[in-house]
């Protein structure tokens, strides 16, 4: 196992044994261009982590359009990453002018919360909504879009008016004793997170249901806003919005979670790619 230290590390394919598959950056020409692809992120808190071969799934699938070497990049990534502290890696591929680059982006966990106010985005920006990578900058300006409202994540609702998912985040809500999620016909990013507590939640005998639901659709429900980073935030008020339900289950909600938390390396040597 050979950690990594905080910033962007392009990976090398093919080094060899005793050759480390990281390039160092001396440098960056702040005039060149690239476009993000593909990209995947998760936390990993003193070497512990949720859901990461779904995580290792949803990108090896996207990369798989674009080249055939995912699965080593994988494995050196997670082998590369540290076994203490509070981090928020991300995993990338963009295309660049000499050709396709993967790269493990190491980064410092950002500040999170426990809730969240949420407001309607005015637009719907995604261009690949199977896809987590292309949209990331378009998603994140739907965020700084609704934040003079005082939320801070921005709700994508179809042509139709259907809530959808987050600008950053999957959707659960209870209806009655039901735990509900948007209609699978909804084309969105497949939520790791979400679907780990819709795990726990069928082990544990709850109801799961699909709705097709319009923003006044979820007045009276009590709805959770799901990502790898905050995990489980509860959702304070929908500004402009339906008057949402005080929350009274999150913290089994959060339980469900942490009963997903695994090490990131069983024997402290060995990288854990399954989960």
């Amino acid at each position: 196992m050979s950690a990594l230290g905080e910033g962007l590390h392009p990976w090398r394919p093919g080094a060899g044994a005793g050759t480390a598959p990281w390039v160092d950056l001396e440098w960056c020409d702040p005039g060149a261009t690239d476009r993000l692809l593909v990209a995947d992120s998760w936390r990993v808190v003193e070497g512990r982590v949720r859901g990461l071969e779904r995580h290792r799934a949803r990108y090896i699938a996207a990369v798989a359009e674009h080249r055939d070497d995912a699965e080593q990049f994988w494995a050196d990534a997670v082998a590369a990453l540290p076994p203490t502290g509070d981090w928020f890696p991300r995993v990338e591929l963009r295309d660049r002018a000499e050709g396709t680059q993967l790269s493990l982006r190491l980064r410092p966990t950002p500040a999170t919360s426990t809730e969240v106010d949420v407001a309607t985005a005015p637009r719907d920006p995604r261009t690949r909504p199977l896809v987590k990578g292309p949209d990331l900058d378009a998603l994140q300006a739907l965020r700084v879009a609704v934040q003079p409202s005082g939320a801070g994540e921005a709700i994508i609702v179809d042509a139709r008016g259907r809530v959808v998912e987050g600008a950053y985040s999957g959707l659960l809500w209870w209806r009655g004793e039901t735990l509900v999620r948007p209609s699978g016909a909804l084309p969105r990013i497949p939520s790791v997170t979400a679907d780990l507590v819709l795990e726990a939640a069928r082990a544990a005998g709850v109801t799961i249901a699909d709705e097709d639901a319009r923003p006044d659709d979820l007045a009276g429900c009590e709805l959770w806003v799901l990502s790898a980073l905050h995990g489980l935030r509860v959702a304070r008020r929908w500004v402009d919005g339906p008057a949402l339900a005080e929350p009274r289950r999150v913290e089994t909600g959060r339980q469900w979670l942490d009963s997903s938390l695994e090490e990131l390396y069983p024997d402290r040597g060995t990288p854990a790619l399954g989960g």
